[in-house]
């Protein structure tokens, strides 16, 4: 492990309900400390921080460097915060099944909450778009089988989804906060953390495939004839078939020929594609055809365009058109939090066991705060004065006995 730097390893085992129960309250007692501080919005943005997030989970007691992090975190906020409904938060999704049940799950929130029929379908949108924008806009290795939204009765929406890279067995975080960009797909992530940097990816989120991303739609919505003699083109040129009109003057010495020649070969190595495009791409097109989508969003979410689907568009617009697209590793969040780890101990037994004790201090202090921050303006000032003092002893620097202490 590289000092100030945490991986996502996928672990085994489970979290022992004596411990999911304190993991409960200490969750709902950090929430609504937020929450009492800065209002419900807040709380959701620091959900969508990468870092904070992180270190809630290690505040907690999960594994500080699993992909749990993720999963068993937010199924933990879930719990403990419909369990607290003035806090004014609510959580849809989860792992698997959960995940594509969120619109349903957000849907049902509308009819029992006072929430805004505008915004859970803005919810509901930004949901199925960051799925497919993860899954299919940019392929960089990870495959989704987590996903949540958290969305504040005040207006304000994140999302946290997370992949796993099968044969590395390392999980990535994807982080969405509201509002999204004028043209939603494009660079949209609030953060992607992660620490394990794939040589070669497509992301066609990136500003450096902005003319790309135009031609794709236009491929797509092109007579699906000739979109399919195109990609049987481009197949053929990755197995290195050439038509006689490919042979150009001064090929060789071309730079942007060896430009094409270098993605050749690395979608070759990383994406191994088949001999031919798949195999039901042409009733993709035809569907995609009679919808006639206008931009890259109304593509992505037909249903049916998946990744292998897209990524022959891509092949396309880059080696026919000549088009570039971005093939850099989109993350930008390396994660560094381990210090929160010694507030209870980790269910891994790092930094120490996981002390109960500690837990019930924890979340009495926490209760405390939250009382006294009710009571009245003096008392509030004098709580926060408190929990300023504390962060500036904190931050000023400890050792690992004094942190336990």
């Amino acid at each position: 492990m590289y000092t100030g730097v945490a991986d996502l390893p996928l672990h085994d085992g489970h979290v022992p309900p004596w411990m999911a129960n304190y993991m409960k309250k200490l969750a709902a007692s950090i929430s609504e400390v937020v929450v009492e501080l800065y209002g419900p919005n807040k709380l959701v943005e620091l959900i969508s921080d990468p870092i904070w997030f992180q270190a809630l989970n290690n505040a907690i007691g999960m594994d500080w460097d699993s992909s749990g992090s993720t999963t068993v975190t937010l199924g933990i906020l879930k719990q403990a915060l419909s369990q607290k409904p003035e806090l004014g938060i609510i959580i849809a999704g989860g792992k698997g099944r959960r995940a594509r049940e969120t619109p349903r799950e957000l849907a049902e929130y509308a009819d029992r909450r006072d929430i805004s029929t505008s915004l859970i379908e803005e919810a509901i949108y930004a949901s199925r778009l960051s799925a497919k924008t993860d899954n299919v806009l940019l392929q960089d290795g990870y495959s989704l089988y987590h996903h949540v939204v958290v969305l504040s009765v005040e207006g304000k929406w994140a999302i946290v989804q997370q992949g796993m890279n099968l044969e590395t067995k390392y999980a990535r975080r994807y982080h969405w906060l509201s509002p999204l960009p004028p043209e939603p797909s494009l660079e949209p992530h609030n953060a992607i953390a992660s620490n394990n940097r794939q040589v070669f990816v497509i992301d066609t989120t990136s500003r450096e495939s902005y003319s790309a991303r135009k031609t794709i739609v236009d491929i797509a919505r092109e007579n699906p004839r000739k979109t399919t003699r195109l990609l049987l083109e481009t197949y053929r040129e990755l197995r290195r078939i050439k038509p006689l009109t490919y042979w150009i003057e001064n090929q060789d010495t071309n730079t942007l020929q060896l430009d094409i020649n270098t993605i050749k070969k690395l979608y070759n190595t990383y994406y191994r594609p088949q001999p031919l495009p798949p195999r039901h791409i042409e009733n993709i097109l035809n569907k995609i055809y009679e919808e006639n989508p206008t931009s890259i969003e109304e593509l992505v979410l037909i249903e049916g365009v998946g990744p292998s689907i897209f990524r022959s568009l891509v092949l396309v617009a880059e080696l026919v058109y000549r088009l570039p697209v971005s093939h850099r590793d989109p993350v930008d969040t390396p994660l560094d939090p381990f210090r929160y780890a010694y507030i209870v101990g980790g269910k891994d037994a790092v930094p120490f066991p996981y002390k109960p004790e500690y837990a019930e201090k924890v979340v009495e202090f926490l209760k405390n705060i939250v009382r006294e921050l009710r009571i009245d303006e003096k008392t509030r000032r004098r709580a926060i004065e408190r929990l300023e003092k504390l962060s500036s002893i904190y931050y000023r620097g400890t050792t690992s006995s004094s942190l336990q202490e």
